[in-house]
């Protein structure tokens, strides 16, 4: 007993607030990191981040604990250096995390995403916080230096030097997708829980569920997956916004029909109305029921008239759902008034009887 007070008294006031408070952000790191994280935070990323969380306290724990239970006579200056070090790095990325978080709260915008209410970035959010974290990032670094025992001037900027060039060298890769991220949100075109619609080699509709300061992550509606696209690549992309109306009708979407010369406009005007007045009595429908459809006739081929079906939806989000929604009651409304969607043929190749 008297070995373990005379070991308990080898600590200073000032480490043993350090341990106790270190064992509390152990104790509360979950709802701790849950609180600064965003609502859509995934249960991966944020067992990721707690994980991080609890290793650098235990470390600054063991890290005093060894000073004083393994050192206790021997000089120990690098251990100190060590400790201290340790205990800057995880400062500057905890201050880090709740200047981020107050930035959020401050400046940021309230939006759904992906059905939950969360804070969204800003262009607002993105500079304040670029300048936060490069603030604590030097003076991080500079005390770094100065617990490392780099105390000359060209010590010092030796090692700051170094850091400038590997990210001078290396600013090509980050750079671009940085100030592509900050054009996006000062543009306000493509915001967090927007449905927009890019052609990088094919049609993606997509979700906006993440811009991130290096990437934008993508819900894929068609097949429930996300995409990961660069700020920059993203950038240079044409980018349709579905959620941005033009008019306070919504937006408006167009189904083409192909129907025979021998089927006049008053019958192809009668399905289209049908099929709406159909889908109106259905509540699960997007269509906006108080907007009729209005219907062009806007090519005439060869072989069929083409008509073109304008309606007007704004549930985006279901936006799929409400196009294959549409077009399957109107096959299914025509087959019952007996109108061929298929193309019709102007004439009949019979092939020759092999008995005659």
């Amino acid at each position: 007993m008297n070995a373990l007070s005379g070991w308990l008294e080898a600590f200073s006031p000032a480490e043993g607030v350090l341990i106790v408070a270190n064992l509390l952000l152990i104790a509360f790191s979950r709802p701790l990191v849950r609180a600064l994280s965003r609502a859509t935070t995934s249960e991966e990323s944020l067992s990721g981040k707690l994980h991080f969380f609890r290793a650098a306290n235990v470390l600054v724990v063991g890290l005093v604990v060894f000073s004083n239970a393994v050192l206790p006579v021997v000089s120990h200056s690098w251990m100190t250096r060590l400790l201290g070090a340790v205990l800057v790095a995880f400062l500057g990325y905890l201050s880090a995390h709740v200047a981020n978080y107050l930035i959020k709260r401050r400046f940021g915008r309230m939006r759904e995403v992906n059905g939950v209410q969360t804070w969204t970035d800003t262009y607002n959010v993105r500079i304040l916080s670029l300048l936060s974290s490069v603030f604590l990032f030097v003076m991080v670094l500079i005390a770094e230096v100065r617990i490392l025992g780099f105390d000359s001037l060209l010590e010092a900027g030796g090692v700051i030097g170094f850091i400038g060039v590997m990210l001078a060298l290396t600013q090509g890769a980050w750079a671009p997708d940085i100030i592509g991220g900050l054009v996006i949100l000062n543009s306000r075109l493509v915001e967090e829980g927007d449905v927009i619609e890019i052609h990088p080699g094919e049609t993606i509709l997509g979700i906006v569920y993440k811009t991130k300061i290096f990437h934008t992550e993508l819900l894929n509606l068609a097949n429930n997956h996300r995409i990961m696209v660069g700020n920059a690549a993203l950038r240079g992309m044409i980018i349709h916004n579905l959620s941005k109306f033009a008019s306070a009708r919504g937006l408006r979407e167009a189904i083409v029909l192909k129907v025979g010369y021998d089927t006049d406009e008053a019958a192809v005007r009668g399905l289209v109305d049908a099929t709406f007045e159909q889908l109106c009595r259905a509540t699960d429908c997007g269509v906006e029921g108080k907007y009729p459809p209005e219907l062009r006739a806007t090519e005439a081929g060869d072989f069929a008239v083409e008509w073109t079906v304008d309606y007007h939806t704004k549930d985006i989000r279901h936006l799929l759902t409400t196009r294959q929604t549409v077009l399957g009651t109107l096959i299914a409304e025509a087959g019952r008034r007996g109108i061929a969607l298929a193309t019709p043929r102007l004439h009949v190749v019979q092939a020759p009887d092999p008995d005659s």
